[in-house]
């Protein structure tokens, strides 16, 4: 059934100090999976491995502020304060520690942070292609020019939807005029967003009942405004997830996923990070892009079952231990 509107969601808005965040939950058993989703996408990324994880344990998916069903929240949108956010809805939600944080993409650097500034509530970490902190620490002109390009988008997009032209765009996708759509879109774009671009690729990869509501998530102001802020403060979020890892994460139960052929740059980067765990390993996808949650939502949820188990196992054993000393 299309998703219309927030009364027709699975989930619900809470507050989360100040901001109110949409929160979807389902299943049970622990420890909670916690999933935060890429730089401009929202909890329906996680539609198709949430479902198949609460079939074994309790799951949380959620929207950062100013993304799908959430409120917009206060600016900048930092790794670190999106964190702290995340913290106080899964407390005011009632959703009890420890937590498997799942992180893709930009959700990688939050989880990061999370891990590392409170690793007591913190049983794993499992990163979906995550980016790489190093890479946005000090942007090379390459990477500076795409955070200038992106800010510039979002600041056009803010104005498009304010003026409702993004509301025109959404309302033509769902007639299934696609040509007037996108030449709308280039044109306000300036020719810089081609159908190709990332932020497309939920819409064509997920449910057709998705589609309504990431239209509408794609023609509010919030959406640009948040997810300019975080373009724009890339560099600071990149900053505080280094700062948060600098004595690595001890024998935290850690994987980090890569989408397949990444390149020897990029599994040296995997295969460092994989190392700040003594428990740390790194895989790679055998046939997925940078949506491996959409691409091989399998292989993700493979991952997080057998952290989940080898979690409780642990647990099981220190209780054994404990036991066995009385």
């Amino acid at each position: 059934m299309p998703l219309a509107s927030l009364r027709d969601a699975p989930g619900r808005l809470i507050d989360a100090g100040g901001v109110r965040l949409y929160l979807h939950a389902v299943g049970s058993g622990g420890p909670v999976v916690v999933l935060d989703a890429a730089l401009g996408a929202t909890s329906l990324s996680w539609l198709l491995v949430q479902d198949a994880v609460a079939r074994f344990a309790r799951t949380c998916s959620y929207d950062r502020a100013g993304l799908g069903w959430s409120a917009r929240g206060p600016l900048p949108r930092t790794a670190g304060r999106i964190a702290e956010e995340l913290r106080v809805l899964l407390e005011n939600a009632g959703e009890a520690p420890p937590y498997l944080l799942v992180g893709h993409s930009f959700g990688g650097l939050v989880m990061r942070v999370f891990a590392g500034r409170w690793p007591e509530l913190t049983a794993g970490l499992v990163l979906v292609d995550p980016a790489q902190p190093e890479d946005w620490v000090r942007p090379a002109p390459k990477e500076q020019m795409a955070i200038d390009q992106g800010v510039r988008l979002c600041r056009r997009g803010y104005v498009a939807a304010r003026l409702g032209i993004a509301r025109l765009v959404a309302t033509l996708v769902g007639m299934g005029a696609l040509t007037p759509a996108w030449r709308l879109v280039r044109l306000v774009s300036r020719g810089a967003v081609t159908r190709r671009d990332g932020l497309w690729a939920p819409m064509l990869k997920l449910p057709a009942g998705t589609r309504g509501p990431l239209r509408r998530f794609w023609s509010q102001a919030k959406f640009y405004e948040a997810l300019g802020s975080q373009i724009e403060n890339i560099s600071t979020s990149a900053a505080e997830t280094l700062a948060t890892a600098a004595g690595g994460y001890g024998d935290l139960p850690l994987v980090t996923i890569s989408s397949t052929d990444p390149g020897d740059y990029r599994i040296r980067q995997q295969d460092a990070l994989a190392r700040l765990s003594t428990r740390g390993r790194h895989v790679v996808a055998s046939n997925s892009g940078h949506w491996i949650p959409l691409d091989q939502p399998d292989l993700v949820v493979d991952v997080i079952r057998k952290m989940e188990i080898e979690i409780r196992d642990q647990g099981a054993g220190i209780r054994g231990q404990k036991q066995n000393k009385r």
